[in-house]
């Protein structure tokens, strides 16, 4: 690869852990169950994007919780996943061998996630993490959350590089989407999603099922 990336911005969710089966039981428990939205498992796995509020906003419509309705739901439906996801929790095939050697070739890190830092950090704590990014950008950091680009754009600018020079790794079509309005190229991991769904989208470079992928092997210089 002629353009070797300076950067590389990881999402999280169904990119580092391969989780979003357990996230969307979660929302379709709380929704249906609590909540009586009526919706079936492929009209809750479509609203899986965004900041919880926003979820609820397309859901329910504007201003039909309070805020601190709002709140409760939303860390209940986190407390649900995180307690149905714990005894799975491992990183994504290949990922922790692709962190060291990033970490080794000074390639700078940053995680730029649509989840809250209590999500983000269940994933760093437990899988002892932090050491391996520079940069944190969470739900609570942007007015504007994914498939806008400020998520990203704002990892790039804590780790003070261009958005060229940065390489996201995404799982959905509303990630790709974000990295493309943030002017970043992108490699899609397809846990929750196919090909066929990435096709509005000129940045993605490849779609991998896991880390152990010949194609990563591009991103470094021999």
């Amino acid at each position: 690869m002629s353009n070797f990336p300076k950067a590389f911005l990881f999402d999280l969710n169904g990119t580092m852990v391969d989780d979003m089966e357990y996230h969307i039981k979660a929302w379709h428990d709380i929704l249906n169950d609590d909540l009586k939205a009526n919706m079936s498992w492929g009209d809750v796995r479509k609203q899986m994007y965004g900041k919880n509020s926003e979820l609820f906003k397309r859901v329910f419509g504007e201003n039909y919780f309070t805020d601190e309705e709002t709140e409760h739901w939303s860390m209940e439906k986190e407390r649900r996943y995180q307690e149905n996801f714990f005894p799975h929790l491992k990183l994504i095939n290949g990922l922790e061998g692709f962190l060291k050697n990033v970490k080794e070739r000074k390639i700078k890190t940053a995680i730029g996630s649509a989840a809250i830092p209590f999500n983000i950090n269940f994933v760093l704590d437990n899988l002892h993490l932090h050491d391996y990014f520079d940069a944190i950008v969470s739900a609570d950091d942007v007015k504007a959350s994914k498939p806008d680009g400020e998520t990203y754009s704002k990892a790039a600018k804590l780790l003070n590089e261009k958005p060229e020079n940065c390489i996201v790794f995404e799982d959905a079509p509303k990630g790709v989407e974000a990295a493309q309005n943030a002017g970043m190229r992108s490699v899609v991991l397809t846990t929750m999603h196919n090909r066929d769904e990435f096709t509005d989208y000129s940045n993605v470079l490849a779609f991998i099922k896991d880390y152990t992928d010949p194609f990563l092997q591009a991103f470094f210089p021999k």
